[in-house]
Order: C-alpha cells, then structure tokens, then sequence
C-alpha cells in the first residue's frame, strides 16, 4: 500500500510534490516566471521526503535532525495552502463577457488574476528560499544512519477474538472470587440490616481493574433489581454521569432532564432507588471531588446494595473506604504462567506453544513487562506483525529492557506504546495519532473515523482498492496491532465502533502535540505552549466563558475543526479559509448564523452538522465542489437546497427520512450511500 499522502513526519510533502508537478504541465505554461522556481523546488522536496521517511522510523532523532523535521513538515503545509490559493485563483474558466457591466467585471476579474499569479510567484520564491535556508542549516551537522527494520505487515484474522478475549480470561478468575468472598464476608458480619457496602480496585493504568470489576459485575448484577455501569474519566461531566445513572436504573430515557439541576438529578435517583438493592460499577475515578458528588445519588441505607470502583488514585479509595463499609483491593500484577498465557494467546493458535528457539527470548520479554496487562498485549502486539526469529525478538527485547528495568510502572508501558508506535508503517502513525482528537472514553464508529481519514487525505484510492476499502485495512491493522479496541460488532461480526485504551490515548495525544499535528482545547492536564500555526483543532471546552480566541493561537491554516459536545464560542468560518474537516456533531449551540460564508471553504470535504440547531442549509453550499461527506442527522433541516447538486464528488449523505430532496440529485453520479437508501430509491426510482 502506498504511503499515505498525510503524513505525521512529511506533512503534506507527497501533495505538494504533486501539485507542483501539475504546475510544471502544459496547462500552467504561461506562468514562464515562476516554472524555474517550481521546478528547482520540486527536486528538493522530492529529496527531503525520502529523507523523512527514513528518519520517521527511528524513536529518538538529533536533535538537530528532529528540529529540521519540524521546519520542513510546518512549511510543506504552508506551500500546500499557497498552491492552492493560486490554482482556486485561477480555477474558473474565462467565458466571453456579455454586455458592457459584465466586461468589466471580467476585466477587473482577470486584474485579481494577474495579482494572483504575481503573489504565487513570489510566495514560492520565498518558500524556496526558507527550504533552502533549513536544508544549509542542516547541512551543518553531520547525518546519521538511520536504522531500519524489517517489517511483517500481514493482517491476523484472528485479531478481533483476540482482542475480545484474552485480557479478559487470563488471571482474572483468583480475584474475582476474591472479591466476591470479601463481599460474601461482608454479609456474614452485617447485621441483620445489611448496609451499603463499598469496594475500590486499586492500580496503575493498563494493570486490568476495568477487567476485574466488570466480571465481578457481570456476574452478580442479576442479583440486584437495579444496576448500572458508568465510566466517569479524568474530566467528569458530572450532569451527564448522573442523567446516564437515572437512565440505567429506571430503565428510562434521560431526554427531559436537560434543564434539572445536580440536586434534581440527585434527589431523584436517591427517591427511586429508595431501598432497593442496587449494584453500581463506577469505572475510572481520578478525584476525591468527584466521587464526593457521585456517592451522594446512592441510599447509604439501601439493604445489601454494593458499589464498585476503580481507580489509580489512593487518596480516592481511602475516601470510598470510609464512606461505608468500605474495603480496598489492591490489584496484583499477573505471575509469570497467566503473563505467558496472555503473551502465547496472543500470538499463536490455540492449540500451538511458542516454539523452542523462542521460548528463551519470550520468557525475557515477559520478566521485563512485569506482568502489566497493556504492557504484555502491545509487546505481543508489535511481536505479532515481527519476524519469528530470534534475532528480531531480541531487538525488541533489548528495546522494552531498557525501559522497564528503570521504572516498572505506567511510565514504563509508555516507553512500551513508542516502540509498538515507532514500528508503524507512516500512513499507520498517520491514522492512529488523528484518533487523539477524540475525547477520553469516547465510542468511536468506525465508519465516521475512515471518512475523516479520507477527507484529511490520510488515505487515499490505488488502482486496486477504494479509499474507503484501504481505510478498512488501516483499521483492521490498528486492531490487530492493539492499539484500538473494539467495543461493538453487528450480527455478522462486522466491527461497528472503536475505543482507545486511556494510556495508548495519553501517548498519543503526547505524540500529536509533539509533532504539532492535533492542538487540544479544553482537555484537562494539557496546557497550550507558544503561539504557532494551528492545523487540527480539537475543542473539548465544557464553560462558555473559556474562547480560544483569547489563546493566542493562529487559527488561519486551519485543517480540521472537531467540537464535542461542548459549549466554546463557535469561531467565525471566515477564519478557516483551508479547511478540510468541519464537524460539530452534538453542539447544540450550533446555529444557521454559525455556517456563515461556508461557501468560502474551498477545501471541505466532510461536513457534520447532525445534533445541531440547524434549520437551513444555505445556497452557497453548492460552492464546496470537494465536499464528500455530509451529514445532517438530527437537525431541523426539512429540505435541501437546490444547489446541493452541483457537489459532485458528494458519496456519503446522511440524512433523515424527512428530508426532501431537490431536482436533479438522483443524477449524482459520485453518491455511493444514503442513510436512508430505501427512501431515496422510491422517491427518484433508483
């Protein structure tokens, strides 16, 4: 598969390098000023790209090296957006003016032309200058050989039962039924009124307490006439946890209580569940503040109810533990048969060992994961898609030695995930760091993630495969290689959504800011450093009064704009003239007024407004000619304008069955999938 034309270590270096050589064609011949430039340019680039590549593959580049990578991928943006800018100056083609106001309008259209093609001009000479002046920089310094190794890319069919299975039956049955009993001890010493009892599964990320309890869970919450599982996270949204706790436990929707108050949503859970034995999994508490509020929709009196939480915080389950009837259970590392079951399902058959010239390598391995979970199943993970030889196990042995033999803890399976990243093939690195701009918990479907893909230019067709299908593999690869999970499939085991494990999300989101590649508002823990260029934006700010205007960044070569959920002051389209994704799913805060000069983002091609206060799509929409997703679900879009046919390359529109649809738009050749296909078939005779 080739390279992806994005990438995290290039930039858009591959686009640029086509885009130029467009320039050079017999089309763009005129511009006898600039070809020279363009071509001496090109050439360079070309030569910085191979470099790049090879040097993405090692984990830790000079310093020198890494700051040249950073110059080079920053300006391939830069030239991409100034490439554009003069072939949209120049896209339309000159027609004979009619009429004595529409020849001047022509001339003075082809006036903004000839400054158009003066600004390229000097826009790629200074471009060239700035390349040159980084290149002679580095230059100053000498290379290094860049080790490359050799790579295994074969998908394993086997990666999803896997995945579903092996971290949740290896080591999990000695605890489980040691909490259980702690929990039978516990009604032994009860009085005849049983109290709430509590239990915190203590331990570092990645260690398996989400494992643990939801098997404790499973199998008691028949048990109980109400129960509930609730992931809380790092950055609680305390009014929808406790909307999701009434909803679980009465078995009804939460839709009317978007206007209730904390002490509302608590009074009425504390009021149904009354005395009624309840059991709740609450998954991922980081602050005593927290659980503070939590514990307060749950009856303390309630006869024989239980709760149980997970946490890598102790002073949170010291908190639980006085609470009442409280009991701490400090999580174990799994012993070296349960590390070597986990390591050995993971990467041979059922009824297959690891064979003799591993077994020496493989235990070796195992001592240095120390019997973390994460760490054992992204080690096996990397192993899998390894050459079965000892020489190249040894490799990754020595590599995760020296990580693990100075600090067996959390920070340790990071130093793990940056092997497993590293060893990624570039358009692999490329996909998994842009699933950093989803918030911490996040189910994420796995269609939408592909589209996102494509439209970034992450993922493009060949002469074999679809884009869609090539982002199928990406996928199924990230999967096989672990580091995403998959959380739902259909009736026929077709995967539907994804998550990200906390930490391999904590790493990436570290690698994402490194490489300027994701810029994160509003996420807890990560602060915004100097004032640079953005080119993805993710927006996770909960309070309206937080506006990223006031964070001094620059918002101008925007690429991707992604709101979740939250209430931060929508910016003005106006300053994302180069954008390519804009989505703003579940913002009900998004308004007609918000889509305001849409018609100017030249480069959009996945718009999602579904979840929105949206009422109308306006005309100019017809204008967005790269557009190839849009969907307006759940708006309040009764009808699509007229213009909505000219978006030929339009292939995924999502809308509902209300919707009615314009003339002409059963002609769409490039529309490829509706939401509502039954509907859009019977009305166009499809």
């Amino acid at each position: 598969m080739e390279a992806a034309l994005v990438s995290v270590a290039t930039g858009v270096l591959k686009p640029v390098i086509g885009k130029l050589t467009v320039l050079l064609g017999n089309e763009y011949k005129r511009f006898k000023t600039v070809r020279k430039e363009i071509k001496s340019l090109t050439n360079e680039l070309a030569a910085m790209e191979a470099f790049l590549l090879k040097m993405s593959e090692e984990e830790d580049p000079d310093v020198q090296d890494k700051v040249w990578m950073n110059e080079v991928r920053e300006l391939s943006y830069d030239m991409e957006d100034a490439i554009d800018d003069f072939m949209q100056s120049i896209g339309d083609k000159d027609e004979k003016p009619d009429g004595f106001i529409e020849k001047i309008k022509n001339s003075l259209g082809k006036l903004g032309k000839m400054k158009a093609h003066r600004r390229i001009g000097k826009e790629i000479q200074d471009l060239k200058k700035q390349i040159k002046e980084v290149g002679e920089r580095n230059a100053r310094y000498k290379g290094r050989q860049t080790f490359t190794s050799t790579k295994n890319e074969t998908v394993d069919p086997r990666a999803l039962a896997i995945f579903e299975h092996a971290s949740n039956l290896v080591g999990i049955d000695e605890p489980k039924a040691e909490i259980i009993k702690l929990l039978a001890q516990e009604d032994v010493r009860a009085s005849t009124q049983q109290q709430l009892k509590i239990i915190s599964i203590v331990g570092s990320g990645g260690i398996g307490k989400t494992t643990l309890a939801n098997q404790v869970y499973q199998e008691l919450k028949g048990q109980f006439k109400r129960h509930a599982f609730i992931s809380v996270s790092r950055n609680p949204d305390i009014m929808n946890i406790l909307r999701a706790i009434l909803s679980k436990v009465s078995g009804q929707s939460n839709a009317n209580t978007e206007a209730w108050s904390i002490e509302q949503l608590i009074s009425k859970i504390t009021n149904f569940l009354g005395d009624t034995r309840y059991f709740v999994f609450a998954d991922d508490i980081w602050d005593v503040k927290t659980w503070n509020v939590i514990k307060c929709a749950f009856p303390t009196t309630s006869s024989g109810s239980i709760i149980i939480i997970t946490t890598r915080i102790n002073d949170v389950a010291d908190s639980c533990r006085s609470s009442c009837n409280g009991h701490i259970y400090n999580i174990r590392h799994l012993d070296m048969v349960h590390s070597r079951q986990l390591f050995n399902r993971r990467l041979f058959d059922s009824n297959e060992d690891c064979p003799s010239h591993l077994k020496k390598v493989s235990g070796e391995i195992l001592e240095k994961c120390v019997g973390l979970p994460l760490a054992i199943i992204s080690i096996s993970g990397l192993l899998a898609t390894t050459e079965r030889t000892e020489h190249r196990w040894n490799q990754v042995k020595d590599s995760i030695g020296r990580a693990l033999e100075r600090n067996p803890s959390v920070e340790g399976m990071i130093k793990i995930l940056s092997l497993s990243y590293f060893d990624l093939p570039p358009r692999l690195k490329t996909c998994l760091l842009y699933v950093s701009i989803f918030p911490e918990d996040s189910i994420i479907e796995k269609k939408a993630l592909i589209w996102r893909w494509i439209a970034e230019g992450i993922i493009h067709k060949d002469d074999i495969y679809t884009s869609y299908q090539l982002g199928e593999r990406c996928f199924n690869e990230l999967v096989n290689r672990c580091l995403i999970q998959v959380t739902w499939t259909d009736e026929y085991g077709k995967v539907e959504n994804c998550r990200v494990h906390d930490i391999i999300l904590d790493f990436i989101i570290s690698k994402a800011i490194e490489e300027n590649f994701v810029t994160f508002v509003g996420v807890p823990y990560i602060t915004i450093g100097a004032q640079r260029k953005v080119r993805r934006l993710s927006l996770q700010v909960d309070e309206k009064e937080k506006s990223i205007s006031k964070k001094g960044l620059v918002l101008s070569h925007v690429r991707s704009v992604n709101a979740f959920g939250c209430t931060v002051e929508i910016p003005s389209l106006d300053e994302f003239r180069y954008l390519r994704v804009l989505d703003f799913e579940l913002c009900r805060q998004v308004e007609n007024n918000h889509l305001a000069n849409i018609g100017s983002l030249f480069q959009l091609r996945h718009l999602n407004l579904s979840w929105t206060e949206v009422s109308e799509l306006p005309e100019e929409i017809g204008r967005l000619h790269c557009l190839e997703m849009l969907d307006i679900r759940g708006t309040k879009v009764h009808e699509l304008p007229a213009t909505i046919v000219n978006l030929k390359k339009l292939v995924d529109l999502l809308v509902d069955t209300r919707v009615k649809f314009p003339n002409g738009i059963a002609k769409m050749q490039a529309m490829e999938m509706l939401e509502q296909v039954g509907v859009f078939r019977q009305q166009f005779n499809f």
